[in-house]
């Protein structure tokens, strides 16, 4: 056989295992995705639905080992970030002893829709679509109070959930909270860049810190680990989330576009705007889990705001290997965490 012969055939070899290749990501990404696991057990629920909020539909996750648990209801962030695809990875533990519920915010991972209504993406619409979505758990699995636990974005909307409905909910959890000015933030963002610059020998970035030439962003953030403890880029995200059961190639294709169509459609029309201002009080227990080595909202920040603000039963925890995202990076712990908590929260519930 000659050379041109044997080349020819190894390329279209080559080619075929390519398409091959791509066949199966497509079965895998269209035809087989798009659905959750099936949890054994009578009393069990998993459970992909769309549903309508405010009349558009948005899509939620339900997971438990025993419907007759306690429900969370998961705020994600962003505000358009869901997480939802991050799920499979972090919480088999925590679905053991509670019924987890994310929820794909209007616009946000599998509720994108690039033909939103001008107008729709207000903060103050986006609360009655959570209080919505509340009645309908309370509801559907008889509860009188559920626990509400929001992350980054999702706790400034938690907050302001609890301060209006109280009587919804048994406990608020917030994690990446939000809290003081956005100068603050800002500052305290710079001095955390500029030092792990300094320690690097990274004289390009210490200089246009140095110089106020430019802002820290969220790449400066993920470089340094300041939003996941221990790794330096966004990777451990994505590369979770292409594993999503949930979500098919479309969906995936779709998180950035919701993200920034949200982050740059949202219009703040509640008081106090995020940053802007604080919430002195609430009515309801209220718990910060804080990574420790949080810069994106920075933990010293919602320390500090914890110790000022009023609430009839209130706690710390820290996560010391978390950055931004301690439900994903200390699964295991958060899961404790949640089950030391609802014991107390159930005492003081049942002692009013």
């Amino acid at each position: 056989m000659g050379t041109k012969k044997r080349i020819l055939r190894l390329l279209i070899g080559l080619v075929g295992v390519v398409l091959v290749g791509f066949g199966l990501i497509a079965v895998e990404f269209i035809l087989m995705r798009g659905d959750t696991p099936k949890i054994s057990g009578v009393l069990s629920i998993a459970s992909l639905e769309k549903i309508e909020l405010g009349g558009a539909q948005q899509w939620v996750l339900i997971r438990g080992h025993d419907s007759t648990k306690p429900v969370i209801l998961f705020l994600h962030g962003g505000p358009g970030m869901p997480a939802m695809f991050l799920a499979h990875a972090c919480q088999s533990g925590l679905e053991r002893d509670f019924v987890v519920v994310h929820w794909d915010r209007r616009g946000a991972g599998k509720s994108f829709d690039a033909g939103l209504k001008p107008g729709s993406l207000i903060v103050s619409r986006t609360l009655e679509d959570t209080y919505e979505l509340t009645r309908h758990l309370r509801e559907r699995f008889s509860r009188n109070r559920i626990y509400l636990v929001g992350h980054s974005w999702g706790s400034y909307l938690g907050l302001l959930a609890i301060r209006d409905h109280p009587e919804y909910y048994g406990a608020f959890i917030g994690m990446g909270q939000i809290a003081g000015t956005l100068a603050e933030v800002r500052e305290i963002r710079r001095e955390f860049i500029a030092r792990a610059a300094r320690e690097a020998g990274d004289r390009e970035l210490s200089a246009q810190l140095t110089s106020r030439e430019k802002e820290v962003n969220e790449n400066d953030l993920f470089r340094y680990g300041g939003e996941l403890h221990g790794a330096w880029s966004f990777w451990p995200i994505l590369k979770t989330g292409l594993f999503a059961p949930e979500y098919t190639l479309w969906d995936a294709l779709n998180v950035k576009k919701g993200a920034d169509l949200v982050d740059r459609e949202m219009n703040y029309d509640m008081l106090p705007k995020m940053f802007e201002g604080e919430i002195p009080g609430f009515d309801v227990p209220i718990f910060f889990f804080l990574g420790r080595h949080d810069y994106n909202t920075p933990s010293r920040l919602a320390g500090d705001y914890l110790d000022r603000l009023a609430a009839p039963l209130k706690g710390l925890v820290w996560f010391e290997e978390s950055s931004h995202f301690p439900f994903f990076e200390e699964p295991d712990r958060f899961h404790e965490e949640m089950v030391r908590l609802d014991q107390a929260v159930r005492a003081f519930w049942a002692g009013r």
